[in-house]
């Protein structure tokens, strides 16, 4: 279903499933993230920009997908990379978010115990 946008259209699939319960990057890895991200053109669930890899980010910057949702329990907010800012979207299909017994941040037990700090020092630019 092609979604209108300020004139701009763009691909989003109601119909096509999350690709997991977690970032597909980061469980290829072994890595955690701290929020999830669900592209609406393809289904590829991906961390958010507040954690390390940033690969929700990364895969519109590769695609061209420009549309996600978050894949977080109870959200159901819509983002547009191509605009910068929040839109709204059509219903996606199910499951609408990661597991509500998941850990956030996850998974827990690929969690460092100095998780914070390295968040921190990736924010400032030393990771």
């Amino acid at each position: 279903m092609a979604y209108e946008r300020n004139g701009a259209a763009a691909q989003i699939d109601t119909a096509v499933a999350p690709s997991g319960t977690g970032c597909l990057e980061c469980d290829r890895i072994g890595g955690w993230w701290v929020h999830l991200r669900r592209c609406a053109a393809c289904g590829h669930v991906g961390c958010c920009d507040s954690s390390l890899h940033r690969h929700s980010t990364a895969h519109a910057e590769a695609t061209g997908h420009r549309y996600i949702q978050s894949f977080e329990p109870g959200e159901d907010w819509w983002w547009d990379f191509a605009l910068g800012e929040a839109v709204q979207g059509p219903p996606l299909a199910p499951p609408t978010s990661h597991p509500a017994d998941q850990s956030v941040p996850g998974p827990a037990d690929r969690l460092p115990e100095d998780w914070e700090a390295q968040l921190d020092a990736a924010r400032r630019g030393g990771a």
